[in-house]
């Protein structure tokens, strides 16, 4: 049998990105053949990929492409916010969001499909996903994108990784990418007060309503307290109506009238949005354990 090295190991580890000890079982059962051994990790990184591919993924980046008046506004997804900073990952994301603005893809299944070959993974860009499932041990997923391809410019704005927003927009670039980045802060959930949805103002109406009944005010004072409130929420949640962030003394509406700059929509992501999350309680475990072992003894 080969003799197997330090160095060998330390090749198949840089070509694979697997852990010593698995690459060093790998040659041994491969003799030392350094394909073959390459070949046998694939395998076991791709069974790997599959006991993954149950896990949640809440955390992750967004990642945006604009090109003119063509864009993308991707969200990618993982378990853990060690692998938001892995090469690899970002490498996917930013890819997945070029291909995403190049091919108008239908949808997730469709986005997948399109050739990418990365990290020694492909020919498309799914199998490079679930390649880079094995390699990196963390289950990641496409969750959601937006493509924008209309003849409104576009202008996007990235928060770190976490938050992107794609404004389109006609007038002046910097104004816009000023409002994707207020956007961003602020978070409105409309561009004016009559675009709010229902559901949302009927939630805030039931809650002044709960309180206008605890104030115990005569049933017109009432009502008028309570159409204060859902007036208010109004301007808080719709873009034109909120004081501008880089100057409170203007509203985003005056601001883009002073810079004689229309904003047709806006599209923001906040990575894990709406993904419930797996809640560890680390005590409860510990004290489930002990009593399985004493119930063992």
């Amino acid at each position: 049998m080969a003799a197997i090295t330090a160095s060998m190991v330390a090749e198949l580890r840089a070509k694979t990105d697997a852990p010593m000890m698995e690459c060093k079982k790998a040659l041994t059962e491969a003799e030392g053949d350094m394909v073959k051994a390459e070949e046998l990790l694939r395998v076991k990184l791709g069974s790997k990929a599959s006991k993954a591919a149950a896990r949640v993924t809440a955390e992750g980046v967004v990642a945006t492409a604009i090109h003119g008046k063509t864009g993308a506004l991707l969200e990618v997804n993982c378990e853990t916010d060690f692998v938001t900073k892995n090469d690899s990952f970002l490498a996917l994301a930013q890819t997945a969001a070029e291909l995403i603005a190049k091919h108008h893809p239908a949808d997730i299944d469709a986005l997948g499909a399109l050739p990418h070959a990365q990290d020694g993974f492909g020919p498309t860009l799914e199998d490079v996903r679930k390649g880079l499932i094995g390699k990196i041990g963390e289950n990641m997923s496409f969750r959601r994108f937006q493509y924008f391809g209309g003849d409104q410019q576009l202008a996007a704005y990235l928060h770190g990784t976490r938050i992107g927003v794609v404004v389109e927009f006609t007038g002046e670039e910097t104004a816009a990418r000023d409002v994707a980045m207020h956007v961003a802060a602020m978070k409105p959930v409309a561009l004016t007060s009559a675009d709010v949805p229902a559901n949302l103002i009927d939630m805030e109406r039931s809650v002044a309503t709960a309180k206008a009944a605890e104030s115990g005010k005569p049933a017109d004072i009432a009502a008028k307290m309570i159409e204060g409130a859902v007036q208010k929420y109004l301007k808080e949640v719709s873009l034109f109506n909120q004081p501008f962030v880089k100057n409170d003394k203007q509203t985003v509406e005056q601001m883009l009238q002073a810079t004689k700059t229309t904003v047709k929509s806006f599209t923001m992501y906040v990575v894990g949005e709406g993904i419930e999350r797996k809640v560890d309680d680390f005590a409860a475990e510990v004290a489930a354990q002990v009593a399985a072992a004493k119930q063992s003894a």
